[in-house]
């Protein structure tokens, strides 16, 4: 894979992220929105609650967006937040009304429904169960896919500040930073290169070069 340097390859790569949890956690039920990467204050995404987009003044097309502050996370943090989203983008398409408060609090609605899909929820006191984390279910598809960080990454002072978790219609929230290091380890062949991930420290070896992987991030 090509290295995650450029924003068309980023923008690219969402999408295919997108496609890959809408297989294991939607079987496919979502249609495909426009994902934009915009500085978001705030707020790690959002999602709108109506049609943002259309092609020629006709077909409309719902908005996730991911902030282009955070894009450096680890790649599952990254894909927790995406996932997120598309948990608000599932309960709206089902009529489930899962946040109050301006759309900034988000109840048991949003809480159930997005620990049934790989994901880690947490209550903040102000914007309710909105801290998100990956789960074992997404660590593990992140690893199956060997999917890799987004080196690029919008130099904005305010987001290394920044907590929350992300809306679902544009306003913004904030909260206990849900940012942590990876979940996922790397280990290499100092031989041939080979690389292996694992989601926690292993012994492993290279059976080519008959010698012990690397552990390097």
């Amino acid at each position: 894979m090509k290295e995650l340097t450029t924003y068309n390859r980023a923008a690219g790569y969402l999408n295919q992220i997108f496609d890959l949890l809408n297989e294991r956690f939607f079987e496919n039920e979502l249609s495909k929105p426009v994902i934009t990467i915009q500085s978001t204050p705030r707020a790690y995404g959002h999602y709108t609650l109506y049609d943002a987009w259309s092609v020629d003044g006709e077909k409309g097309m719902r908005e996730i967006n991911l902030g282009a502050g955070t894009l450096a996370r680890p790649i599952e943090e990254v894909a927790a937040t995406l996932l997120h989203e598309m948990v608000h983008y599932f309960n709206d398409l089902h009529g489930v009304k899962d946040c109050s408060r301006g759309n900034t609090y988000h109840n048991k609605n949003f809480r159930n429904a997005a620990e049934a899909r790989g994901l880690q929820i947490e209550h903040h006191s102000t914007y309710g169960w909105s801290i998100t984390r990956p789960g074992d279910e997404l660590l593990q598809l992140c690893l199956d896919n060997d999917l890799r960080d987004i080196r690029l990454n919008r130099i904005d002072g305010f987001f290394a500040r920044m907590g929350g978790s992300g809306t679902h219609d544009g306003s913004f929230t904030s909260g206990p930073s849900a940012t942590k290091k990876s979940s996922s380890r790397k280990y290499v062949c100092p031989c041939c290169g080979m690389i292996v991930r694992a989601t926690k420290e292993v012994r492993v070896s290279c059976m080519d070069c008959d010698t012990q992987l690397l552990l390097v991030g």
